[in-house]
């Protein structure tokens, strides 16, 4: 659920991909958001643009003829190791992958005159800063069309190449320190902490230019750097090296830099590395909540260890079945009652276990009902106008008790459903109590249903560049009401996705480099905790009225983690 939440406990590691070197790293996501040319548009709604926006439901379409191009620009020289087509039904019978350093002289990567349309996922060796696709046999009398063009790489990495800026000391042209970003300073794009960063300060930073630099601790040769902006990014700048802070020679140019994550495959050496921006993408400063700096040699300390990886479907870690007695409280050793009102202006008080209770049929009830709470301070309630809670339910959270990182999680729910309900089952990042905030602990909502919709489930995650109504997400649309009978609500997570799933149906993925490509950082490589409420009114569902009927019931058989 959106807003700040209870309870947690432990701050631990985290990015799970942190700390290997660049060898073990994934390819990166290159050609998101890239300048792109096409031969030919079918119309002004299938642009070149939107084979490259991360988008799978907006698509090039060219021309009805042969043959047919589609040229991305990386922006600087990569190494490339995956093409991946995700073609509409007009896809390329036969077709070549081509590399150019200078967008003239061009070498093949990949060629195919068997092309079966659907996703091709072709693994590529090469190097260039355009990658092109030439189509030359039509499948179909129509023209060649993509919902995306992705192209892969960024690597590899040169033997014994490992992360140098992490911890080390940062100096910036200015830093933010109030209110609105309090404590961006140059040390926060090298913490490793994706929920944190710098910022150039607001009273004297809106300006050009403006620029970060990090000292290595000792000279290093330096092969790639990774930038992961928030929306205050640079679209002109130079990524520099100096060996005494002073003097200073650039081995990375652009003017059309485009934000959020740059994957940049450098060669140079020296003491100390600089972004300097010289022009800025709107009216703010700059602001990064990650610069990286990959290579050999300098003084690195070693990042915190990774999380372990998962193994899909796992081993059962932990459950609640809810046998116990009717009318017995959740497990006090698995569970913690949160009291008080509700957040994101909901209207009811949580009670301490009053409306939680299992009822003796291996099942747990968390009940909204009608009743007033004294003292107590709620919004206005629209039914009564009071101001004092007009509805009790129950929130019960695993923060203490167990959390955990990665893995398959599920529960098998009967929601509530009438107008104003908002059941809920989610996790929230459990760093939380332990000096991190809302959103920046993270938050994934794993079901969330509103009386409004009857028919939808909604799957969300929350971070610091992405929160409330823009989190990234959706709905699942379950063609019938949600609260008619039980359902099996799951989540698969590891450090690359997670993956939604109703009744054993998946029906999203969010992949960690579509969201650090197109949203902002990934920070779901940490510990979370488990919650279970049943909320009635707020920001989302909206208000109960006159139809709302009460008291209502949210039925929870089970609640099961496997790693």
């Amino acid at each position: 659920m959106t807003g700040t939440r209870v309870l947690a406990v432990l701050v631990l590691s985290l990015a799970a991909q942190l700390t290997a070197p660049i060898a073990r790293a994934a390819p990166a996501l290159l050609s998101q958001g890239r300048p792109v040319t096409a031969s030919s548009t079918e119309s002004a709604a299938f642009p070149a643009s939107a084979a490259v926006d991360g988008d799978p439901g907006t698509r090039w379409s060219s021309g009805f003829g042969d043959p047919q191009t589609l040229q991305v620009d990386l922006g600087s020289a990569q190494q490339l190791s995956q093409v991946v087509l995700s073609w509409e039904a007009a896809y390329a019978r036969a077709f070549t992958v081509q590399a150019s350093t200078d967008g003239t002289t061009w070498t093949s990567l990949h060629a195919t005159t068997t092309g079966a349309g659907g996703t091709q996922t072709l693994n590529v060796t090469g190097s260039g800063r355009y990658v092109r696709l030439t189509g030359t046999q039509r499948a179909t009398q129509y023209g060649y069309s993509l919902w995306e063009f992705q192209v892969y790489g960024g690597g590899p990495a040169q033997p014994g190449d490992v992360l140098l800026s992490y911890g080390k000391t940062g100096t910036a042209s200015s830093s933010q320190n109030d209110g609105a970003c309090p404590g961006c300073l140059p040390a926060k794009a090298f913490d490793r902490d994706p929920a944190t960063r710098w910022a150039t300060s607001a009273t004297t930073g809106w300006v050009d230019p403006g620029w970060i630099t990090v000292d290595l601790g000792a000279p290093a040769a330096v092969h790639r750097v990774v930038l992961q902006w928030d929306p205050a990014f640079a679209v002109a700048y130079q990524l520099q090296v100096s060996d005494d802070n002073a003097n200073w020679t650039s081995i990375y140019s652009t003017t059309t830099g485009k934000g959020f994550k740059e994957t940049l495959a450098v060669n140079g050496s020296g003491r100390y590395v600089r972004m300097y921006g010289t022009a800025r993408s709107n009216g703010y400063g700059y602001s990064l909540w990650g610069f990286d700096v990959y290579g050999t040699g300098g003084n690195p300390a070693p990042p915190p260890p990774a999380p372990p990886a998962p193994h899909f479907p796992g081993t059962l870690v932990w459950s609640d079945e809810f046998n116990g007695a009717a009318g017995a409280n959740p497990d006090a050793s698995k569970w913690t009652a949160e009291t008080g009102p509700g957040v994101n202006n909901e209207l009811e008080y949580y009670t301490n276990n009053n409306n939680a209770k299992q009822d003796g049929r291996g099942n747990l009830v968390i009940q909204v009902r009608r009743e007033a709470t004294p003292g107590s301070a709620c919004p206005p309630d629209p039914v009564s106008g009071s101001t004092t809670c007009q509805y009790t339910s129950g929130r019960i959270n695993t923060a203490g008790k167990f959390s955990f990182t990665y893995g398959h999680v599920e529960a098998n729910i009967k929601v509530s459903g009438t107008q104003g309900l908002w059941p809920a089952f989610w996790l929230l990042g459990a760093n939380f109590f332990s000096g991190t905030p809302w959103p920046a602990c993270g938050e994934i909502d794993i079901m969330e249903h509103v009386g409004k919709a009857p028919n939808l489930a909604y799957a969300t995650l929350h971070a610091p560049a992405y929160h409330g109504a823009g989190g990234v997400g959706g709905p699942y649309d379950l063609g019938q009401d949600v609260s008619a009978g039980f359902h099996r609500f799951g989540l698969d997570w590891d450090a690359t996705h997670m993956t939604f799933s109703v009744d054993g149906t998946a029906f999203q993925t969010i992949n960690r480099d579509t969201v650090e490509s197109t949203r902002g950082p990934w920070v779901y490589d940490h510990p979370f905790f488990l919650i279970l409420n049943n909320a009635i009114g707020g920001d989302f569902p909206g208000p109960p009225g006159a139809g709302t009927v009460l008291p209502q019931d949210m039925v929870i058989d089970y609640v099961r983690v496997y790693q």
